[in-house]
């Protein structure tokens, strides 16, 4: 089978209401805030870089960043700001230049021959139908909107769609779903009304209607018109698949859509609407196929869901699920993965992850707006995409490059500067790449992240990379090896908990070893915590899965406090399916025999428990940097780098950026 004939559904023409798609691969809307922190909210060249860079890659319907349009405040009212939302008096649209801005985009978009589609959106817990939290992750009472403020927000989505045409957009979506003001519309559970608004079907849909009646009534025929829904709620006395399906009936029905945009999940928990690596490829599809089910064939149906993989759409495609697909996530990890398909070329695709770094932190990080910028795990041009524009060029005096430590620092570090035109040698102590990744992966759930170890392995293997394996890398061997330049990318081991009496009793063990299967527990284990992203609960799943009776005792109020909020749900839900016991504000203070005696976190008391077999820790990582100061200090090279772990033990992400910099420095 020829690959055009692999994908010839994927990759033929098709017409969403009045504009002609040349595929079906879309970037739906995603706010990573990849504008530059001097822009004033414009889109500038690092949003279009970052964007169009997937249109470039053969994406051909091009959603970029969310609109957040303008509310109807009271005199002195402040904008009332969430994470991931906010209640403002004033609309992006409404800025100075902002037309300008959006039609250079849109041009720049159209000489990729995608479409450019805007969302707009009303996303905050300050106007709502009722005053009933629109989320159950955060408590915050709305307002209760009267009949003046409902008119006043559906006129915003006329005049932002205005603004869309005058910019040369090609189509414009209401986003009614996770947890916006339209959804909460929709949904029985936060819309109580017993005026039009509210009641049946027809009421909770009249907001919506009403706001698409608008928008046709200024952009006629001359755009593409959609809504952005969630195809059922997760949440108590929230809508099914049955009561979703009669509402987009009754919507499409009108004939102002021409598409609809669904996925099936909300903002915090299971199922969440960015599923993470946990899930199955397009796990709730059935959302899509529903509506192929009940829509007339002028009412394009765009499925969204975990879909990285180009095989999965079309067999999504093939299968009457939808007539267009979201693969957001596969196109921040590698921009360019629809045209390598196209063209063959699959073992080039760096293929999504499923680790959520890159839409998580876009509305759960601890930076301020200004501060933030996209990211991904795998793919360091992500948030970097006009230095990468700027900078990325052969370098002008080729060396040959030593790398220690093929994990992710070392596999970024040898990719590009194998990519500058170096000669690169990467050594590893293992058997094989992969660093810590080789670990994750061993995690129920994780085995997506071998992906990114079959993506380098080829690159090694594509670009001519020496990959010495079972090597350790001695000053002596180095010196031999004669290289110009040294990386050390060398990672990071488990910290040991040195404060901890009885640590090094026999049935205390650390996580890794556990993982690595290097160490075996008994029935009965204590996962003892200092660590706040996926390492615990990871480690806990593992042991669980095979029949052991977990407690975690972790050092502060709850554990996962770095996980962001699209998988926390899928995490802490596999947790009590496994039975893991979870007791929280508890640090390790001793171990003795099957007791562990902890301290609490609040009051400094101790409290001792009993009967446990094994005792597992888990408390972050340690720089493995000694390499790096013995040859800086006392060995000619040119120059010694320090990349990654063995630097700070940070995440994935910093690992993958401090390679390429180095690598681009080089």
């Amino acid at each position: 089978m020829s690959d055009s004939d692999q994908f010839k559904t994927l990759f033929s023409p098709i017409q969403v209401g009045p504009i002609k798609v040349k595929n079906r691969i879309c970037e739906t809307t995603n706010s990573p805030g990849s504008a530059g922190a001097d822009s004033g909210g414009l889109i500038d060249e690092h949003f279009t870089e970052h964007h169009v860079a997937k249109a470039r890659g053969g994406t051909a319907w091009i959603g970029s960043e969310t609109w957040a349009l303008n509310s109807p405040m009271p005199v002195g009212a402040a904008p009332d700001m969430g994470v991931g939302s906010g209640g403002m008096p004033f609309a992006i649209y409404q800025f100075p230049g902002f037309v300008e801005a959006v039609r250079k985009f849109c041009d720049a978009v159209h000489e990729q021959e995608a479409v450019a589609v805007f969302q707009l959106t009303h996303l905050n817990h300050m106007f709502s139908p009722s005053s009933v939290p629109s989320t159950e992750l955060y408590d915050q009472v709305p307002h209760t909107m009267r009949d003046e403020q409902i008119e006043f927000v559906l006129d915003t989505y006329a005049a932002a769609a205005e603004k869309a045409l005058e910019a040369g957009a090609d189509g414009v979506e209401i986003h009614c779903a996770h947890d916006t003001v339209p959804q909460i519309f929709m949904s029985p559970a936060t819309n109580k009304r017993t005026d039009k608004w509210g009641g049946d079907a027809a009421g909770r849909t009249l907001f919506i209607r009403e706001g698409l009646a608008r928008i046709r009534a200024v952009v006629g025929d001359k755009m593409a018109v959609g809504i952005r829904v969630n195809g059922m709620e997760s949440r108590q006395g929230g809508y099914d698949l049955l009561a979703f399906r009669e509402m987009i009936y009754i919507i499409a029905e009108t004939g102002l859509i021409d598409f609809v945009n669904v996925d099936i999940g909300h903002c915090w928990g299971r199922h969440a609407y960015v599923p993470p690596s946990y899930h199955a490829p397009a796990e709730k599809r059935e959302a899509g196929k529903a509506l192929k089910t009940d829509l007339n064939e002028k009412v394009k149906i765009l499925y969204s869901g975990r879909v990285n993989e180009p095989i999965v759409a079309e067999e999504l495609l093939q299968a009457g699920i939808c007539d267009l697909v979201g693969m957001t996530r596969a196109g921040i990890a590698d921009p360019e993965f629809a045209n390598k398909a196209k063209e063959g070329r699959m073992m080039e695709i760096r293929r999504c992850i499923g680790c959520n770094r890159c839409i998580g932190e876009a509305v759960h990080s601890i930076l301020p707006a200004m501060m933030k910028r996209p990211v991904c795990s795998i793919n360091p041009t992500i948030g970097n995409e006009v230095l990468w524009r700027d900078n990325f060029k052969p370098a002008e005096d080729k060396k040959h490059v030593a790398i220690v430590g093929a994990g992710p620092a070392g596999l970024s570090a040898a990719r590009v500067a194998n990519l500058r035109g170096h000669r690169v040698t990467l050594i590893e102590q293992g058997s094989k790449i992969g660093g810590q990744m080789l670990l994750a992966a061993k995690a129920p759930g994780r085995d997506s992240f071998e992906d990114f170890l079959y993506f380098s392995e080829n690159e090694i293997e594509r670009l001519g990379i020496e990959l010495l394996l079972d090597t350790q890398a001695t000053p002596e061997m180095l010196v031999e090896l004669k290289p110009d330049v040294v990386v050390i990318a060398t990672g990071s081991s488990p910290r040991p908990l040195l404060e901890v009496e009885g640590a090094d009793s026999g049935h205390v063990v650390q996580g890794w070893d556990v993982l690595s299967g290097k160490e075996k527990v008994g029935e009965n284990v204590a996962l003892c915590s200092e660590e706040d992203y996926f390492e615990t609960p990871n480690i806990a799943e593992y042991m669980a899965a095979q029949g052991k009776k977990v407690t975690i005792f972790h050092k502060w109020s709850h554990i996962g406090q770095d996980i962001d909020r699209y998988s926390y749900g899928t995490v802490l839900q596999r947790l009590e399916e496994n039975g893991v016991n979870i007791v929280p504000g508890y640090r390790l203070a001793r171990v003795d025999g099957d007791r562990v005696t902890c301290i609490s976190c609040y009051s400094g008391a101790e409290k001792s428990f009993d009967g446990f077999d094994s005792v597992v820790l888990v408390g972050g990582s340690v720089p493995e940097s000694e390499l790096y100061y013995t040859l800086k200090d006392n060995y000619p090279f040119e120059k010694v780098y320090i990349s990654g772990a063995a630097w700070l033990p940070r995440k994935m992400a910093e690992a993958t950026q401090s390679g390429a910099t180095i690598a681009m420095d080089i």
